[in-house]
């Protein structure tokens, strides 16, 4: 295919396929750059094989030289039309939707149209279609459909017609909005081009390829095979979108002519047939022909399939797979109510997409339309009368349920690999930072907290804990980036569960997010186990450091900060915790009790616990008495509750300052209070790890984890760290490592107490001076919780 289009400007145009770096910039798949036609034309005319081409990037300007190979020539109009839209992936799919891509094209004023805010699709009219922000500099201004909604649609715009002071069209208040290609449905009107080019009833059905069918193709003389994406028609000639096989879970796709594709009778039956091979798990004929007369029932006594309903399909030769209803409905051309089901193994055959329309969202070779009577409820889920899960397959045989799919934590340079960069991380949008930031904390780089993703606990809301797992946890660990609409789908669970109206737009703390999502609607038990006073039942997820100020402490360390509050209140654990979740003193989001904090990067709880073996702090044996006062003690170390043997207590209380303590007794275990104190044994030490910690400045929060064992093994997290575009634009999530972290933990206190936060290298003022959350960790207590 020749890389020079039809142009009209003297600039030829084009669309990345693929992903591309150049120096230190990345470009995903999806964005647009164009070259000059005298340039193109000078690269190729002595050189009619070059395999490269020097570009200039729409989005940031920027020259790169790019392979010839994932440069796909669009034509100006389409460019314009593409430029409009903010993400690269969601630009690549417009592109590859053919029939939407030539409907926009020959879009009029006038003409009907359904318009998607925010998730939700409103009637409307188009009433301008151009630029809105043009630029005197920018080589193509990007293309935007002004529409007057209608009906429910009304005052859900933003606009009167008008954008930035300019007049596109005339409409009542709040009825007018601009949008870009991707979201705006076309209906086109009876007779149009376009309408013209939508295939009828019978050519339909002499089109021997259809969406999902298996199909052969020869690439190069290999015989390649793949998945039939989408089936569209140009002019006369019809066209099949094709996934191949090895390309994976890639959304690199192939747009080869009919005629030189093979169907395959492989996945078409699974797709369209009656499924009359058994379901498996000992459901019978009898009971699938119950399911089809009813359309919507399943087995006796199960609630009627909806939306967000966990499945089960058989499909060819008995293979079965599991999934979540996306979507019910009828598609065209079918006559049976279907299901769009989401995978959670890549064994589809579509992201969504139904002949070029999507009907929801998923990850590529995850979605799959079926017939809504071959679903039948997902009996891993399903309960027995006594309540138990029913894992009794038809032989009688225990069988063990299908694992979620899962990914590891990223750790070392694996973590620094994956994570780092631009659109890394967690994307923000609409105040979503405390999410953003807290998720990415809990789930980059440890394990600690992964029962939340698959234990199903007493109150566990499946469908929360499903998407946590597979559209933030598993797609930040595996490909290092979370799409803002995977934080915002969570976000309006949150809303739906936890009653609250504000979750999907308003400022939030993490601790009321986590205390949200853990307590009330995963059910998990709390983190932390508390005695107070002798009384025990105070449990929490998150822990509040309260304390008077104190006048000896100037730049305190977390350790010293949490056992002063612990000793103010009277309080212990009563167990270790796996994880301990720790906030800052301080009142409301702008005052802090004290200007620094250092990170301790181990916990020490030993002498926090309740009942625990203590050792003395003079003489290193069993300690049998606490004293707080000798705590609040200068002449002693600053850090570690002050315990003691009997013979020492007597000691240290026998001066005249200390006469007036009144030191309080400590349970001794029965095993340590024969202990001789010249024994080898020692008490044993309770540490936990710090692995990330929460910060926050003028309302926004980011976050600092720890990916490997070094002091300089930091990363700096930020949702919402760059944005690109305006009203239309996005968030650029960014993770950049900060080791210069380690210089300052490295420094003697009385030497960083006086280093002036504007003076601090890269990040590192920011883990200083404004953190909000610590987070600790106990590996061996994660084995077991």
């Amino acid at each position: 295919m020749s890389l020079l289009p039809s142009v009209g400007d003297g600039n030829c145009y084009y669309i990345l396929t693929e992903d591309c770096a150049y120096g230190s910039k990345y470009f995903k798949s999806g964005n647009m750059c164009f070259c000059s036609e005298r340039s193109y034309l000078r690269s190729f005319a002595d050189r009619p094989s070059a395999r490269f081409l020097k570009v200039v990037m729409l989005d940031d300007g920027s020259t790169v030289t790019v392979n010839v190979e994932i440069l796909q020539p669009v034509r100006k109009e389409v460019a314009a039309l593409l430029l409009g839209i903010g993400g690269p992936s969601e630009r690549l799919d417009c592109f590859l939707e053919r029939l939407s891509l030539e409907a926009a094209l020959q879009a009029v004023p006038g003409q009907k149209v359904t318009a998607e805010i925010d998730r939700q699709h409103f009637p409307g009219v188009v009433r301008y279609i151009g630029s809105i922000h043009k630029s005197a500099s920018a080589a193509l201004s990007p293309v935007f459909f002004g529409v007057e909604l209608q009906g429910e649609g009304e005052n859900r715009g933003r606009s009167d017609g008008s954008y930035h002071g300019t007049e596109y069209f005339k409409c009542k208040p709040g009825c007018g909005i601009f949008l870009p290609l991707s979201r705006v449905q076309f209906t086109p009107a009876p007779g149009d081009g376009y309408g013209k080019q939508k295939p009828k009833l019978d050519a339909e059905e002499a089109v021997p390829v259809k969406v999902g069918d298996a199909v052969s193709f020869y690439v190069d003389e290999v015989l390649t095979k793949g998945i039939a994406m989408a089936v569209y028609r140009e002019g006369s000639q019809w066209f099949v979108k094709v996934c191949p096989e090895e390309e994976g879970t890639t959304d690199i796709f192939r747009e080869i002519p009919m005629d030189s594709v093979v169907k395959e009778n492989l996945l078409s039956q699974s797709v369209f047939s009656t499924f009359e091979s058994d379901v498996g798990l000992g459901h019978s004929k009898q009971m699938k022909r119950q399911a089809s007369e009813s359309g919507e029932e399943g087995e006796s006594g199960n609630p009627p399939l909806e939306v967000n309903s966990m499945v089960q399909i058989t499909l060819d030769k008995g293979n079965q797979v599991f999934g979540i209803i996306r979507w019910l409905g009828y598609l065209p051309q079918i006559k049976h109510k279907m299901a769009g089901v989401e995978l959670d193994e890549d064994k589809g055959v579509t992201a969504g997409e139904w002949l070029g329309k999507y009907y929801f969202h998923c990850a590529p070779k995850r979605g799959l339309f079926v017939k809504l009577q071959s679903c039948q409820p997902d009996v891993r889920f399903q309960c027995s009368r006594g309540g138990d899960l029913n894992l009794v397959d038809d032989g009688g045989r225990e069988a063990l349920p299908h694992a979620p799919v899962s990914f590891p934590p990223l750790r070392d340079e694996e973590a620094v690999s994956v994570l780092r960069g631009r659109m890394k991380g967690i994307q923000g949008h609409c105040n979503s930072c405390y999410v953003d930031a807290a998720l990415f904390s809990l789930f980059s780089c440890t394990s600690v907290l992964d029962s939340m993703l698959f234990t199903p606990f007493t109150l566990c809301d499946r469908n929360v804990q499903d998407i946590l797992r597979e559209e933030i946890v598993n797609p930040l660990r595996k490909t290092g980036f979370v799409k803002a609409r995977s934080v915002m789908h969570l976000r309006e669970q949150l809303t739906e569960k936890g009653k609250c109206s504000s979750f999907t737009n308003a400022e939030k703390d993490p601790e009321e997010f986590l205390s949200l999502i853990m307590q009330k609607i995963l059910g998990i038990e709390p983190l932390l186990k508390l005695q107070s006073g002798g009384h025990e039942g105070l449990d929490c997820y998150c822990y509040q450091i309260i304390m008077d100020k104190q006048e000896d402490l100037v730049v305190p360390d977390v350790q010293q900060l949490v056992e002063h509050s612990f000793l103010t209140y009277d309080q212990k654990l009563v167990e270790i915790p796996s994880c301990f979740i720790i906030q800052m003193p301080r009142f409301g989001k702008e005052y802090k009790m004290f200007s620094k904090i250092i990170p301790s990067l181990e916990l020490d709880i030993t002498d926090l616990l309740l009942d625990s073996p203590r050792e003395c702090c003079v003489c290193g044996d069993v300690a049998t008495l606490e004293c707080s006062g000798c705590f609040k003690d200068k002449i002693f170390a600053p850090t570690g509750l002050k315990q003691f043997c009997g013979t020492c207590s007597k000691q240290v209380h026998s001066h005249y300052r200390r006469r007036a303590h009144k030191p309080t007794r400590l349970r001794v275990p029965e095993e340590f209070q024969c202990r001789s104190p010249q024994g080898s044994q020692r008490v044993p030490r309770e540490k936990m790890e710090l692995f990330a910690v929460l910060c926050i400045e003028t309302s926004h929060y980011v976050s600092f984890v720890k990916y490997g064992p070094d002091n300089e093994h930091w990363m700096f997290f930020d949702s919402m760290a760059d944005r690109h575009g305006d009203e239309n634009g996005f968030n650029i999530p960014t993770v950049t490592l900060c080791p210069e972290v380690a210089k300052y933990l490295d420094l003697p206190l009385a030497v960083l107490a006086l280093e002036q936060p504007r003076d601090m290298d890269g990040v590192a003022k920011r883990l200083f001076c404004d953190a909000y959350m610590y987070m600790y960790q106990s590996k061996k207590m994660a084995l077991y919780k």
